[in-house]
C-alpha cells in the first residue's frame, strides 16, 4: 500500500469520523472502499501504444546515382541492380 494525504473541508470530515465511528471502521477504510467503488464505476484506461510511421519496402535500387538523370529522360533503358557493371 502507499500512502497519501487528503484534505477535506472540516464539515465533511467531521461527517466522516461521526459515520466511522457508527460503522466502528477506520476513516480510511471507508476512504479506500469509496474509492474502490468509484474505479468499479469507471472503465480501465488502456495504455496507448506509441504512434508508428507507416513505413514501406521500396525493393533494391536498380539505378545507379550517376545514370539516373538517363534513365528517366529514355536516353539510358537498360535498367540493372546498383553495383553490377556489366559494361
Amino acid at each position: 500500500m502507499q500512502k497519501i494525504q487528503i484534505l477535506f473541508p472540516d464539515p465533511v470530515m467531521k461527517r466522516l469520523r461521526d459515520v466511522a465511528r457508527q460503522q466502528d471502521r477506520p476513516v480510511s477504510e471507508l476512504v479506500r472502499r469509496a474509492v474502490d467503488r468509484l474505479l468499479e464505476q469507471v472503465p480501465a484506461v488502456q495504455p496507448q501504444q506509441p504512434a508508428r510511421f507507416p513505413t514501406f519496402h521500396g525493393g533494391g535500387v536498380l539505378v545507379e546515382a550517376g545514370r539516373l538523370k538517363d534513365v528517366l529522360h529514355g536516353l539510358d533503358e537498360e535498367v540493372r541492380p546498383a553495383g553490377r557493371r556489366d559494361s
